[in-house]
């Protein structure tokens, strides 16, 4: 549950560059793949906060 509530918040923080990148007029293409960098980096930070630790 609290990987999916990260998820969430970051992707309500994505949007909001990606709507300040577009209001700036940054043309679509360098959004989108700025968009998808800064998802995957999203996805590797969730997943490293939210695994739970080896039971050994």
């Amino acid at each position: 549950m609290s990987f999916a509530l990260y998820m969430v918040g970051f992707v309500i923080f994505l949007g909001g560059i990606i709507w300040g990148a577009v209001v700036a007029g940054i043309p679509t293409l360098y959004i989108a793949i700025g968009s998808l960098i800064i998802l995957g980096i999203g996805i590797f930070s969730a997943v490293g906060r939210t695994r739970g630790k080896d039971p050994s």
